[in-house]
């Protein structure tokens, strides 16, 4: 049986030169997400991040924001986890990925880092066994130009098609929340 969802994390980097750029795919989930469900973000100190509470179907779901920048992402997480008694299979995190092309949306349950710091902290201070929302930004073609390319705006045709990604996976978010991860995953790979 599947689990259900408690809490979503988005990654990303905290202030206005990071707001456009492809490692903040998570946190433009995260907007997008509490704008279809009337959510509202405030800063929550303790938390280290933005938050916000919203209901799916009837399931109250937090939503997290850190404001660590990424490479501390699982110290927010930790945080509002733990005050919460979450367990890390109650937790999906929402992220950049490199090895998918713009407009693709996958959803999987645990597994490692992939060079993302953010997954690398979350892991090393929480455990790998969460969900995870992984929205397509593709490769430059060179590892070497990675931080360079995750830092910088995606293009516009880009820009589109992560959007498109993120509608896509918002509409799948019930089955999510309520633990059909299977449901979810039928529907939202078949795109």
């Amino acid at each position: 049986m599947s689990q259900s969802i408690n809490l979503i994390v988005g990654l990303g980097n905290p202030g206005n030169e990071y707001v456009d750029t492809r490692h903040n795919a998570g946190f433009w989930f995260l907007d997008e997400l509490a704008r279809s469900y009337q959510g509202h973000f405030k800063t929550d100190k303790k938390f280290f991040g933005d938050t916000a509470r919203i209901n799916i179907n009837g399931h109250d779901i937090w939503l997290l924001k850190p404001t660590t920048f990424m490479n501390l992402s699982g110290q927010a997480l930790q945080a509002l986890a733990q005050f919460y008694k979450f367990k890390i299979e109650n937790i999906l995190v929402v992220h950049d990925e490199l090895d998918l092309e713009p407009g693709v949306a996958r959803l999987k349950k645990a597994g490692g880092h992939g060079g993302h710091n953010g997954l690398r902290d979350i892991s090393a201070r929480s455990g790998k066994d969460f969900w995870r929302l992984r929205l397509g930004i593709g490769h430059p073609g060179d590892r070497n130009k990675v931080t360079g390319y995750v830092l910088n705006k995606a293009s516009k045709d880009d820009r589109i098609a992560i959007e498109r990604a993120i509608d896509n996976a918002i509409r799948v978010m019930p089955e999510v929340v309520a633990g059909e991860t299977q449901k979810a995953m039928n529907t939202l790979h078949g795109n």
